[in-house]
């Protein structure tokens, strides 16, 4: 009897996203007027700021060269010993921005994997490809989720809670991380899946109360949660078989299986995966959910 069936996720939405440039020029014009935009925060005037979902503005004139030359320097740099921890918030966007610009041309990949230097191209495959399976998967929406966008945890408690799991269970974190990624953007998501699923690891209420302890939207219980329920089909002897239990699509097992990949092939990829923010594809376009923002 499978406990745990949820197949529409609040998973995170890859789709078209500014770069740097065109958003700071946005920026820059929308700072003339007294009401104006500021990062992802509505700034009356008064000064006071209130979170709002933000659309992304369209990419100025960018080509298959530029996301090329974008993907190989923050692969290389996520990847190097001499990146220090807090460039890793900056380095996270910069990867996202430019695969949601890649996702949105995918005329430009066979030039952007032929461009990427070969020390990384396995890196942009497999996440390029995890990113195609979670838009099949996710399709897009009509209107703005239901959630609440909060701050995570830190990177470093967070993987004390994987490590946690992992010493329990036999659970490798990298796949543990990777589903926290895709459920609920390493917890920055509050709010329930379509089916009911609840909590940063996205659990059934049913299957809650058979594998976990505690409290459900408690980002330690519930991972603690995951690494028992995939521990009891079939992790780690069989992820594949693990995985597809926890979310029965193939799609999703795909996607948790090549970012996994990345971070058990470096862990630090963990880093860059824990700083993507949360963007929804509605029928409209794509939109930012910043910190603070209730649907």
């Amino acid at each position: 009897m499978r406990l745990f069936r949820r197949v529409v996720l609040p998973f995170i939405a890859l789709g078209l996203s500014a770069c740097g440039a065109s958003a700071q020029a946005a920026l820059s014009s929308s700072n003339q007027a007294s009401h104006h935009t500021v990062g992802s925060a509505t700034v009356k005037p008064n000064g006071t700021a209130s979170p709002i979902a933000t659309s992304t503005p369209t990419a100025a004139v960018i080509d298959a060269a530029y996301v090329a030359d974008e993907l190989g320097y923050v692969e290389a740099a996520i990847r190097s010993g001499d990146t220090e921890e807090v460039e890793f918030a900056a380095l996270g966007e910069r990867q996202q921005r430019a695969y949601h610009l890649l996702a949105a041309h995918p005329d430009w990949v066979p030039a952007v994997l032929a461009a990427v230097p070969a020390a990384v191209r396995s890196a942009v495959q497999d996440n390029l490809t995890a990113a195609q399976q979670i838009d099949t998967l996710n399709g897009a929406r009509s209107a703005l989720p239901h959630w609440r966008i909060i701050a995570p945890p830190t990177a470093e408690t967070l993987m004390g809670y994987y490590n946690e799991a992992q010493q329990a269970y036999g659970v490798p974190w990298q796949y543990l991380a990777a589903i926290n990624l895709i459920e609920t953007n390493m917890g920055r998501i509050q709010g329930l899946s379509s089916a009911g699923a609840q909590g940063p690891m996205q659990f059934m209420p049913a299957t809650w109360a058979y594998y976990g302890h505690g409290d459900v939207n408690n980002p330690h219980d519930a991972i603690l949660a995951a690494g028992r329920y995939l521990h009891a089909h079939g992790a780690p002897a069989d992820m594949n078989r693990a995985v597809y239990a926890y979310n029965p699509s193939w799609l999703y097992v795909r996607a948790i299986m090549l970012y996994a990949r990345q971070m058990l092939a470096d862990s630090r990829a963990y880093l860059g995966y824990y700083n993507w923010q949360v963007y929804v594809q509605t029928t409209s376009g794509e939109v930012l959910l910043p910190v603070g923002f209730s649907g």
